[in-house]
């Protein structure tokens, strides 16, 4: 068959360039609006990511800036309260030079000023505690080395070991901070301390 007998249908897939390979469809064309709008998408959600970042570390600063001025308010006062620390251990041992039976005794002149120098050391504890500052009791406690500082031990087969049984020297604390640790004599050889109680919310 020669090219003039073709079939109709063939040439005219030939003359046209319609075959199978030349026939496949274009790429469609990308729509400007839809990337437009993937753009302006993508910059507000860094907006909005970056906005909440800043959110996050205004209030971060804002609860710090609160606390810190809370504990300015609440320990401003420490150094001063730390030298009054040692006012306080005076009055304390002029009552104690004065024997407790002659305490008892003492009439007139001197009674007045046993008196005087007990009502000052009570003034001045309650002067302390309106700023914060509180005696520290360990006496019949457990030993705490948070607020205690052991000076001897004393043999005491009566009181679990590791008990506070005597106080040389006061402790003070202020808030929740140690202003001065107790200095404590610690009981030894008797039985053995039951375990610590958990701190509240502890795990």
């Amino acid at each position: 068959m020669t090219n003039d007998e073709k079939p109709e249908d063939e040439r005219f897939r030939t003359a046209n360039g319609t075959d199978a390979e030349q026939a496949a469809p274009a790429e469609p064309q990308a729509d400007p609006v839809t990337e437009a709008l993937a753009v302006v998408t993508a910059e507000r959600d860094e907006l909005k990511d970056r906005v909440l970042r800043t959110l996050a570390e205004m209030e971060n600063l804002r609860r710090r800036t609160e606390r810190e001025t809370a504990d300015a308010r609440s320990y401003a006062v420490t150094n001063f309260a730390r030298d009054l620390l040692n006012v306080a251990d005076n009055i304390r041992r002029a009552i104690e030079s004065v024997p407790e039976a002659e305490r008892a005794e003492a009439g007139g002149a001197f009674k007045g000023l046993i008196d005087g120098i007990e009502l000052t050391e009570r003034d001045l504890l309650k002067t302390l505690e309106r700023h914060g500052v509180k005696v520290i009791e360990p006496e019949g406690q457990r030993f705490d080395p948070n607020r205690h500082q052991a000076m001897f031990e004393v043999p005491n087969p009566e009181v679990p070991a590791g008990t506070v049984v005597q106080v040389v020297q006061t402790g003070y604390v202020i808030g929740d901070r140690v202003l001065r640790p107790a200095l404590v004599g610690v009981a030894k050889g008797g039985p053995k301390a039951p375990p610590a109680a958990p701190s509240p919310g502890a795990a």
